[in-house]
């Protein structure tokens, strides 16, 4: 057998041999472009046309009502505390996983991904259950007067238990694929923990931890189900964006929902924005964690 018949065919005869009719192709895109246009744009459309349907001043007045500033602040807050933890924690179990082996290490990988099959209802009754006033933990926090739960501490642990997979999935595959040499020539030539930290390590993975962060960012913002178990619904003081909008919508108060909706999609919309930036500056490390 000659060594012809094992090389590779060029690109353009392979694109060739796979070359689709170009019925299929068009009857491809527009069946993706049908679905991009009903399940999303249309339904973004909608709402933003609601929100300003009464003009500027009338959304203004709804985004700016006492209960939405509440709403508004309260949904910052949780955001920033639970991505604050998730980066944390990100960072501490990416860098345990790819420098080191330690004993139930596989367990730990399998844990990280447990939010991701987890209901976020059934993680709001899992606090409900330890720190509730029937809870193993309720009777002891009432004594020392201590509120979790229907108070933003259970709405920042609720949040954070269904985001912190985001900072540490995308970090993980990034540094077990850069591998720990620099890391190690650092220490070699003297290098302290931190300074290592800060000017090896982080410079590498940069991009990867604002990814992550950014994608922990959007889903905290935008969390409902375990957020509304443990928060108790006192309107002005545990609400977030999501939770006021839905309040608005049952009190028929629909100009208020659609501009706090609104708001919600516009972030949604940044979001998308500075996920394609990072993506396009992050394209081999992404490249590397959706191969695992």
């Amino acid at each position: 057998m000659s060594t012809r018949t094992l090389e590779a065919p060029p690109l353009a005869q392979t694109n060739a041999a796979i070359d689709e009719p170009r019925w299929v192709r068009h009857l491809l895109m527009a069946v993706a472009l049908s679905f991009l246009a009903i399940f999303l744009l249309l339904p973004l459309g909608q709402v933003l046309f609601s929100a300003f349907a009464k003009g500027a001043g009338a959304w203004w007045a709804a985004v700016t009502a006492p209960d939405s500033r509440a709403a508004i602040c309260m949904s910052l807050l949780v955001t920033s505390l639970a991505v604050a933890a998730n980066t944390l924690f990100g960072l501490c179990a990416a860098w345990a996983i790819a420098y080191f082996h330690f004993p139930g290490k596989r367990w730990l990988v399998t844990l990280i991904d447990l939010p991701f099959s987890v209901s976020p209802v059934i993680a709001g009754l899992i606090f409900i259950l330890i720190f509730g006033a029937r809870g193993w933990a309720g009777p002891w926090l009432s004594e020392h007067g201590i509120r979790i739960v229907f108070a933003w501490p259970g709405m920042v642990l609720a949040t954070t238990f269904v985001t912190f997979p985001f900072v540490a999935r995308t970090l993980i595959p990034l540094l077990q694929q850069k591998g720990s040499q620099h890391e190690e020539a650092a220490l070699t030539l003297g290098a302290s923990g931190w300074r290592m930290f800060w000017q090896v390590s982080l410079p590498k993975m940069r991009w990867a931890l604002l990814y992550g962060v950014l994608l922990c960012n959007a889903r905290a913002m935008g969390e409902f189900g375990a957020v509304s178990v443990v928060s108790g619904h006192i309107r002005g003081r545990t609400n977030t964006m999501p939770l006021q909008v839905e309040l608005f919508y049952n009190d028929y108060q629909f100009e208020a929902a659609f501009a706090l909706a609104s708001l919600l999609a516009a972030l949604a919309l940044l979001t998308m924005g500075l996920k394609a930036f990072l993506e396009w500056r992050l394209r081999d490390e992404l490249a590397a964690t959706r191969g695992h």
